[in-house]
């Protein structure tokens, strides 16, 4: 895992580092966060209220993400990217593999993104920074969900209404972020299990949560939380959790790596019981 982790980072600063150097200068350092799993600015599980780059209204910017989650049964590896326009659009495209270790094969789902910004600042002013966003899930590989008994195995859509805030030196003097989204969702294990079930085909609202201190302007820790629905008789969803530390040397790239709990995911397909390992993830702003 660990080999496997280093050549996906590897391969992502080869093929990206001579534009580095082009990465945008408008924010304070960290306040692009990450792109989270589904290719959205972010956390790791959880989509926040900011975008996924440095722009200011005047400008325009460019990440990539290459991520890594290996547990107990499974991979899933995410690669993409995302654009945000003149810090209130984020157009973003990511394709996620997962990796049926016991069970063998691998689903593939292309996941594309749109987020706006509402109103308020993620670090100046009252208010927190909100944001509305909506992720269209495509299943390229069908089969599991459809015997599973998914409603829906060939496309699906997430909503989501983000709220983000930073408040500078609210922790023993270091800063304070948190993150409180919610969505709606009928997607099973992201989609990768399909969209709907035999238990509830109908939109579930769901209550995701992050929240982090960071140690200096390149380090933080913190914890998420993803609520998850439970649309299959044959196929427990569990809510989703981790604890993670980011890594931030510069406005360029950001490394994290998280403990993630994620708990029963396809018990008897990809393994069973609780589903528990190591999230690992660089991203880059290119400019």
């Amino acid at each position: 895992m660990i080999k496997r982790v280093k050549r996906v980072l590897a391969v992502v600063l080869l093929c990206f580092f001579p534009l580095l150097a082009l990465a945008g200068d408008g924010k304070l350092l960290a306040t692009a966060g990450l792109n989270q799993l589904e290719g959205s600015g972010g956390g790791g599980i959880v989509p926040w209220a900011t975008l996924s780059g440095y722009d200011t209204r005047e400008q325009q910017s460019l990440s990539v993400v290459a991520t890594q989650v290996n547990v107990d049964d499974y991979t899933l590896a995410v690669w993409g990217g995302s654009v945000s326009l003149y810090d209130r659009i984020e157009l973003s495209l990511v394709q996620q593999r997962f990796d049926l270790k016991t069970f063998g094969g691998e689903i593939r789902q292309n996941v594309a993104g749109l987020k706006a910004r509402l109103w308020g600042d993620v670090v100046y002013g009252s208010l927190p920074q909100f944001a509305f966003g909506m992720q269209y899930k495509t299943l390229l590989d069908k089969g599991v969900a459809q015997a599973l008994g998914a409603k829906n195995s060939n496309a699906g859509t997430d909503f989501y209404l983000a709220a983000t805030k930073v408040h500078l030196g609210a922790v023993a003097g270091y800063n304070l972020v948190w993150n409180l989204a919610l969505r709606a969702s009928k997607a099973n294990q992201l989609g990768l299990l399909g969209y709907g079930g035999d238990k509830d085909d109908q939109y579930a609202a769901l209550v995701e949560g992050s929240v982090g201190v960071l140690l200096s302007r390149h380090l933080a820790i913190g914890a998420e939380f993803r609520q998850k629905p439970d649309n299959l008789s044959v196929a427990k969803e569990d809510h989703w959790r981790d604890l993670f530390v980011t890594y931030i040397p510069n406005k360029n790239v950001s490394l994290t790596l998280a403990w993630a709990d994620l708990g029963h995911v396809v018990d008897g397909v990809a393994g069973d019981g609780q589903q528990r390992g190591l999230y690992a993830s660089l991203s880059a702003n290119l400019w």
